[in-house]
């Protein structure tokens, strides 16, 4: 049997798993959950251990038709502005609850299009969010970038208030592509973009892409990845397009007619990720490369990659803190998620109160579990031994899974007493793996699909 014939007896086009940036994953969240747990977890923060600080832009003034995040149009800057004056109440809401002392080790901004706001925004806010979270000597801020709505004057705030780290978004530059998906832009846009941002001194560019698009094909996604290398970015991020219309109700102005069949996606991931390493980049888990000596690459080395809601990661700091509507802060107690809708978001704190609407506790099993995951996610490897020494003998909880796993996926994976390994042609199947330590995944919910 062919590699990709077993690949798809396993499930590998079947089945639709999380993409585990979280466990428990946000649909088992519950609104038992909420704000009281949220101040409960801020007052009991060291303050000698830094966190990481996400701020949630939502708006944009396209929204392109294969997102599926939580977004929200506008063709003006009054409600935008409307919603900063919201964030900031939320963080004056938060800064009594948190220990004197504590500084911020990271700070991201997500969207939606961050870019959306003109320079006196980003100043406002970057210097409301400063005021609660004094920075470490060693601070990152990293933002996601939209190429069609920055300018150098964005772009200076931006560098001015300290950020060293920046995310553009690609998908595709085949034009048909782009305007089958809702979204233009043109290389040379995108390129002067990635000049302007060096030009400012930002010291590492991650450029996103997508496979499965619609009107994809080997052509178009060979000369993608051509462009996207002229660009010299630090750290590639390459993304399934997940076609979810019973979220994303924008996803059906996409042809589904044109999407590219399940084997054709999977050439598609194999061809880019081929010409990436070729290039000279590290392969990073399931989805991401990074330059030799970049910060993704060394947490390979050194065992510290870890795996949060922006995809993998070298952050080091233990809690995030997230603010604005749908997001998601995670502490050592659990998750707590934010109120998903802006109204909602908005009503909560105007009327004082913390934005918490849902969440889950963590217990033993489910801190066990996560790690579990998080290793098989990050390296490909669950050491046994690492986790029987920080969990003692609940460890045994995963062993009917290991069985499990050896039972279902045979010479792809190999165990013994040290660890579960998950062989390189076996690695496409990472999620499907992932999902057998899964003892809390919602009856109900549809995932994306496991390429």
């Amino acid at each position: 049997m062919k590699q990709i014939d077993r690949l798809q007896a396993l499930g590998l086009f079947d089945s639709r798993v999380p993409r585990y940036t979280s466990y428990p994953t946000a649909p088992a969240f519950n609104a038992a959950v909420g704000a009281a747990d949220q101040a409960r977890e801020l007052q009991g923060l060291d303050p000698d251990v830094p966190v990481s600080v996400y701020l949630h832009i939502p708006f944009c003034e396209r929204l392109c038709w294969f997102c599926a995040c939580r977004t929200q149009g506008t063709q003006t800057l009054s409600p935008v502005e409307s919603y900063i004056g919201t964030l900031e109440q939320e963080l004056k809401l938060v800064a009594p609850l948190l220990p004197k002392g504590l500084r911020m080790g990271r700070m991201h901004w997500g969207g939606g299009t961050p870019t959306i706001l003109p320079p006196v925004l980003i100043h406002r806010l970057a210097q409301a969010v400063k005021t609660v979270f004094p920075q470490t000597e060693d601070w990152e801020f990293s933002v996601e970038i939209d190429p069609t709505m920055v300018d150098r004057d964005k772009i200076a705030a931006l560098a001015e208030e300290g950020m060293n780290r920046a995310s553009i978004g690609i998908q595709d530059f085949d034009p048909l592509v782009q305007q089958s998906i809702g979204r233009e832009q043109p290389f040379d846009v995108t390129k002067a973009c990635a000049e302007d941002l060096r030009a400012a001194g930002v010291s590492s560019l991650n450029a996103d892409l997508v496979y499965g698009l619609p009107h994809q094909t080997p052509e178009r996604m060979e000369d993608t990845v051509e462009k996207v290398l002229t660009l010299d970015p630090d750290r590639l991020a390459l993304f399934g397009y997940a076609h979810v219309p019973w979220v994303a109700k924008r996803q059906k102005l996409i042809n589904e007619e044109t999407l590219p069949d399940d084997r054709a996606r999977y050439y598609l991931a194999g061809l880019a990720a081929e010409k990436f390493v070729a290039a000279g980049f590290s392969a990073i888990g399931i989805d991401h490369f990074a330059k030799p000596g970049d910060g993704l690459e060394t947490a390979v080395r050194s065992g510290h990659l870890r795996r949060n809601f922006q995809g993998y990661t070298d952050d080091t700091c233990p809690t995030l803190i997230g603010f604005g509507a749908s997001s998601i802060s995670r502490f050592a107690g659990g998750y707590i998620q934010n109120a998903p809708s802006t109204p909602a978001y908005v009503q909560r704190v105007e009327g004082g109160h913390l934005a918490g609407a849902r969440g889950h506790v963590m217990s033993d099993e489910d801190l066990l579990r996560g790690r579990a995951i998080e290793m098989l996610m990050c390296e490909f490897r669950l050491n046994r031994a690492g986790l029987k020494q920080r969990f003692g003998t609940l460890t045994a909880a995963l062993d009917a899974d290991l069985a499990q796993i050896t039972a279902w996926f045979g010479d792809l994976v190999q165990l013994d007493d040290e660890a579960l390994a998950i062989l390189p042609n076996g690695r496409p199947l990472t999620r499907i793996i992932a999902s057998c330590f899964d003892a809390l995944a919602p009856e109900g919910v549809r995932y994306s699909r496991a390429s």
